[in-house]
């Protein structure tokens, strides 16, 4: 590719529109101009904690690789060879920057007000030119070590992993993302190196800037800072996961003031295709929304009669391969809980909802999808998550639009099936013997 190509991407029903461009080093680049005080900008790769087993189109074997290594490398690109830190030059810049990854997505951001152009072009650097030393990583290992320490004494942590072991027989996503301090001990420079050259490919790749900037100047400083290299067709492998979760129930003790519990509802209808994946995840959205809110009748139930002493917290994931529902929440008996949303899941799923309940959880759907608009940060978040789920994003906003009822009753059936539930629960120590 010789040139970049340039589009522009518009919605009649938001009123919004940004520019998608085909850079010619192969990044797909996406530009979103806003009069905000803040610039907002995402640089990622489609590399995750479950990506541990991949080879390139062409290879005759997989590589297996230890498991929290994509977060491993995360950590390890803001050290350059000549010695500096990037966190320290986005600092000096007067910027604020950051990293995570997920279960199947790295990312790398910074936010300004000022000197966007040297931001952007320090993030475009550090993050396509990767240096790794044996001392580093050895180092590397012992910080990260202590940070899988300090969340496995976290209960919140270890209930929500706790859930996903419960849920999964199988599949990564029931490993920690950081890995464990065994695993993360078997990692080498060489093995971040190729992991680097494999899934830090431009092609598998994507930058998206929100707020006061123009596509050319970021073309501009891509030009400078990237250059081509032939695109990579990744093949990942995956262990086949059954419909049943592993187990029903998940329980350990630890010090805090009151049990705190995750109920996880498996998804096994996941659906290969994007476009159905975006609407179940609307639909899914939804049913949550309309079984959980704190104005339904199963909140007010719980919470009146005592049986829960805090909000409930849900939410949905979904991604190419794998789906769940985590309801979270703080109980004297999360087993009483747990029954009973289980027995008001199955009467809803007979019953069905009203269309006045639906309307009300799908206007409120929308309207938290377009006060997003308003915010460099979360169209910048969530363009990209859109970007990497094969979703389309101003789409979105028009299936929420359109889903209805009936669509939303149908997804609600062909789940939650008794089989695809886990408890797991966190419970304080009896007294200071157990501890």
């Amino acid at each position: 590719m010789t040139n970049n190509e340039i589009k522009t991407v518009k919605s009649s029903l938001l009123g919004e529109e940004y520019q998608h461009i085909k850079h010619k080093s192969g990044l797909d680049i996406y530009v979103y101009p806003k009069n905000f005080s803040t610039t907002y900008a995402v640089f990622g790769t489609h590399y995750g904690s479950i990506d541990n087993c991949f080879k390139l189109e062409g290879d005759d074997e997989y590589t297996t690789v230890p498991g929290g290594i994509a977060h491993f490398l995360e950590h390890k690109m803001f050290t350059n060879e000549d010695g500096s830190d990037s966190f320290e030059r986005f600092s000096e810049l007067g910027a604020d920057a950051n990293a995570y990854t997920s279960y199947d997505k790295t990312i790398f951001l910074f936010s300004c007000t000022s000197n966007f152009r040297e931001c952007l072009s320090e993030l475009l650097s550090f993050v396509t030119h990767p240096y790794f030393t044996k001392e580093s990583v050895a180092k590397e290992q012992g910080i990260i070590g202590e940070e899988i320490g300090m969340y496995d004494d976290m209960p919140n942590n270890r209930s929500y992993y706790g859930m996903l072991e419960g849920l999964y027989c199988e599949h990564d996503i029931k490993n920690n993302i950081c890995g464990t301090v065994q695993s993360i001990s078997r990692i080498t420079p060489e093995l971040l190196y190729r992991c680097h050259e494999v899934f830090y490919n431009l092609s598998n790749m994507a930058l998206v800037v929100c707020g006061n900037t123009t596509a050319d100047e970021v073309i501009s400083v891509a030009d400078e800072q990237l250059s081509y290299k032939a695109p990579v067709k990744i093949i990942k492998k995956r262990t086949d996961e059954p419909s049943f979760v592993a187990s029903s129930r998940k329980e350990r003790k630890m010090q805090l003031a009151k049990p705190i519990f995750d109920i996880g509802i498996k998804d096994t209808c996941v659906p290969a295709e994007p476009i159905m994946r975006e609407r179940r995840e609307i639909a899914m959205s939804i049913v949550l929304d309309l079984i959980f809110s704190q104005t339904g009748e199963l909140f007010s139930e719980l919470y009146e009669s005592g049986m829960i002493s805090s909000l409930l917290h849900c939410s949905y994931t979904v991604s190419e391969g794998f789906g769940f529902c985590a309801v979270t929440g703080e109980a004297d008996d999360p087993d009483k809980v747990y029954e009973r949303i289980k027995e008001y899941i199955i009467e809803k799923r007979k019953e069905g909802f009203s269309e006045e309940d639906f309307e009300r959880c799908r206007k409120v759907f929308y309207a938290s999808f377009v006060r997003g608009l308003d915010s460099a940060e979360d169209i910048a978040e969530d363009l990209i998550e859109h970007i990497f789920d094969g979703y389309d994003y101003f789409g979105y906003a028009d299936i929420i639009n359109e889903i209805s009822l009936r669509e939303v009753m149908e997804i609600f059936r062909s789940s939650f099936s008794e089989d695809c539930f886990t408890l797991s629960a966190v419970f304080p120590f009896d007294d200071k013997k157990e501890e």
